[in-house]
């Protein structure tokens, strides 16, 4: 009987699916004999995709023992790893096929490239954010923190010093966020709670 070709992505499917399996036939110090195969070939049947294992170190005659295998069970050599093989039978009559058609990923992504980022607190109450918002939300802060006078388009240095010019003037500064009383962002170096 011919044996079965599979494609790159088939075996490295087929690879993924074995990788759980355990090996249902064990070939011994005998090799290869005619039960051993009549033995492969019921696991083919049953499971479409089996494990091999064989004892012996020599990698050839594991090699020429899959290669036997594949030509008169017609099945697909899947891979061959240390001592264990991986073959492969398909059975029309299956229910469920271990090469099925691929199914489409699903993304990970739920909202549109350009679309900005909706919390999930927003986004439970049905609320979204759109690029308007978002633009409109933007101007709103430039417009209450005062004149910027072209900010974006100076250097830093004089963004600085803008800024505070603008403070001086009595524009709203950036908010700082308060440090609380035991975070360590309050802790000086070598003070503790209840020490000085």
């Amino acid at each position: 009987m011919p044996k079965i070709d599979i494609t790159s992505p088939e075996r490295r499917a087929l690879r993924a699916a074995a990788h759980p399996l355990r090996p249902v036939v064990l070939i011994g110090d005998r090799g290869l004999t005619e039960s051993v195969l009549k033995e492969i070939d019921l696991n083919l049947k049953a499971h479409q995709l089996i494990k091999v294992r064989v004892a012996g170190d020599d990698r050839q005659a594991r090699v020429d023992m899959l290669e036997t295998i594949c030509e008169e069970l017609s099945c697909a050599e899947v891979h061959h790893l240390g001592k264990t093989l991986i073959i492969y039978r398909p059975d029309p009559d299956a229910q469920a096929p271990i090469l099925a058609a691929p199914k489409e990923a699903p993304t990970r992504a739920v909202r549109k490239p350009s679309e900005p980022y909706t919390p999930k607190k927003m986004a439970a109450t049905g609320q979204a954010i759109t690029r308007r918002d978002e633009k409109a939300r933007k101007a709103l802060a430039r417009k209450t923190a005062g004149d910027d006078g072209g900010l974006e388009s100076r250097s830093p240095r004089e963004r600085a010093a803008a800024r505070h010019a603008a403070a001086a003037r009595g524009a709203a500064a950036p908010r700082i966020p308060r440090r609380r009383s035991g975070s360590a962002l309050s802790l000086r170096a070598g003070s503790r709670r209840g020490r000085d």
